[in-house]
């Protein structure tokens, strides 16, 4: 009985872990990468090292946000400042053009967002985005980033 197996690279990055729903301020949502099914050099709109972030939906899609600093503002320089900037715009539900409903299978969950900061589950396939993004300069110092407080 041979049994045919699924293509590593076609296996969806939606599951237990991914938080469902948009969550409200503070609220946690996952932190993305594109896989190498997604053509980041064709994209209209997710560009090379974009901070993408996001949440599942109950029909099994994602809904993300992202921001690539295209307008080189100095505060957006590092990968971290990036994924904050779409999380905030997530969670208060500010109009943008920079959001998309995504098949999971696009994109590789690494890790989770909130009001408090980021912790990176798997911040080697961050090294490898920004890598090819060419924008190691961007990448954070450490797998867990706090937000300062006053």
């Amino acid at each position: 009985m041979s049994q045919e197996r699924t293509p590593l690279h076609e296996v969806s990055t939606y599951s237990k872990d991914t938080p469902v729903g948009c969550p409200d301020i503070n609220g946690r949502a996952a932190v993305f990468v594109p896989t190498a099914l997604f053509d980041v050099n064709s994209s209209t709109t997710i560009r090379k090292g974009a901070g993408i972030v996001g949440y599942g939906n109950p029909d099994g899609s994602l809904t993300i946000y992202f921001e690539a600093n295209r307008f080189d503002e100095s505060s957006l320089h590092k990968w971290e400042n990036k994924a904050r900037k779409a999380y905030d715009r997530m969670v208060a539900g500010a109009p943008t053009v920079s959001k998309a409903k995504m098949d999971p299978k696009m994109v590789e969950q690494i890790g989770y967002i909130d009001g408090s900061g980021i912790q990176l589950k798997q911040p080697e396939s961050l090294q490898h985005w920004l890598e090819v993004s060419n924008a190691t300069d961007t990448a954070p110092a450490d797998a867990i980033i706090v937000w300062k407080t006053k």
